[in-house]
C-alpha cells in the first residue's frame, strides 16, 4: 500500500496547487481477462482542475525541453487510451474533455454532473477517514469513497460533486477502479491543452475511436528499428509512441495486423453511454 502524504486542511484553502495522483487499474478488453495499470494525475489550484496521464505528461514535458527522439522513444510507457485531459472548472458545471485523433485535436464540452447517494457507510482508506457514496453515471453504477479531511469536491476522470476529494472510486463490474496514492504541492498546475480543437459530441467522439482502423502507412509519424535490442519504436501523429519486438513480429504473417491489433481503443471504455 502507497503511502500517503497528509496535508492541512488550511493548505488545500488557500492559494496552493496540489497534484493528486491516483494508480488506475482497467480491464480494456471486455472478452478478455486482461488488466491494465496506469498513473493519473489530478492537479488543482483550487479553481481550476486537470486530469491527464502522469507518464505522458512527464514524456511532453522532457521533450518540450530536449527536442531528443531519445526522450520519446526510452520515455515511460502508457496506454493508448489514456492520452486524454479532462479539465473542470469549479465555477462552472460544463466538463472539457481533450483528445487527439491523428493529427486532429478534439474536444468534448459536456454536462459532467453526477447524482450522488451519500450513505451513512464509513471506512478507514490509506489511513484517511472516508464515506461512501454511490452514482450511475454513463451505463454504469459507480462507487466512491470520498473524504472531507480534504475539501475539494472533485475526483478522478470527470468525477465531482461530493463534499470532499474521492479517494477511492470503481464501477459495479469491476472493470474500473481509482485509487489515490499520492498527494503533493506543486509550484504551477498543469498548462499543455492544445491551442484549437475541433468541437464534437461524445456520441461522435466514440465513434470516431471506435470506427477507426490503424493504417500504418498514414498514421507513423516516424519509426526507429534499433537491431542491437530487437525492437522497433514507432512514432504515431497523435503523438503515442509503442515499441514492438522485431523477433515476436516476424513471427506473424502480417506483420502489420499484429501491430494494428496492439493499437486498437478499447471496446470497454470507463463510459458504456
Amino acid at each position: 500500500m502507497y503511502k500517503i502524504l497528509f496535508l492541512l486542511i488550511a493548505s488545500l484553502c488557500s492559494a496552493q496547487s496540489y497534484r493528486f495522483v491516483y494508480e488506475y487499474k482497467m480491464k480494456p478488453d471486455r472478452k478478455i481477462d486482461s488488466l491494465v495499470t496506469d498513473y493519473m494525475n489530478l492537479d488543482s489550484d483550487g479553481k481550476k482542475s486537470y486530469f491527464f496521464n502522469a507518464a505522458k505528461y512527464e514524456r511532453d514535458s522532457a521533450y518540450r525541453s530536449t527536442k531528443s527522439d531519445a526522450v520519446l522513444y526510452n520515455g515511460k510507457k502508457y496506454d493508448q487510451n489514456l492520452g486524454y485531459i479532462v479539465e473542470k472548472e469549479y465555477a462552472q458545471k460544463n466538463i472539457k474533455f481533450y483528445d487527439k485523433y491523428k493529427t486532429a485535436n478534439l474536444l468534448v464540452i459536456e454536462d459532467g454532473s453526477q447524482k450522488w447517494n451519500i450513505e451513512k457507510e464509513f471506512s478507514i482508506i490509506n489511513n484517511i477517514n472516508c464515506q461512501k457514496a454511490t452514482a450511475n453515471y454513463k451505463g454504469r453504477v459507480w462507487e466512491a469513497w470520498f473524504s472531507k479531511e480534504y475539501p475539494i469536491n472533485d475526483g478522478p476522470y470527470k468525477f465531482k460533486g461530493l463534499p470532499g476529494l474521492i479517494v477511492s472510486l470503481k464501477d459495479s463490474e469491476g472493470n474500473h477502479a481509482f485509487n489515490l496514492i499520492q498527494i503533493k504541492k506543486i509550484k504551477t498546475i498543469f498548462a499543455f491543452l492544445p491551442k484549437s480543437s475541433k468541437e464534437m459530441s461524445w456520441k461522435e467522439y466514440r465513434k470516431t475511436l471506435m470506427t477507426y482502423t490503424p493504417n500504418l502507412a498514414d498514421d507513423i509519424e516516424t519509426m526507429k528499428v534499433d537491431k542491437s535490442v530487437g525492437a522497433m519504436n514507432l512514432q504515431f501523429k497523435d503523438g503515442y509512441v509503442a515499441k514492438f519486438d522485431l523477433q515476436e513480429l516476424k513471427k506473424n504473417s502480417s506483420p502489420d495486423d499484429e501491430i494494428a491489433k496492439r493499437l486498437r481503443r478499447t471496446n470497454n471504455p470507463i463510459e458504456k453511454e
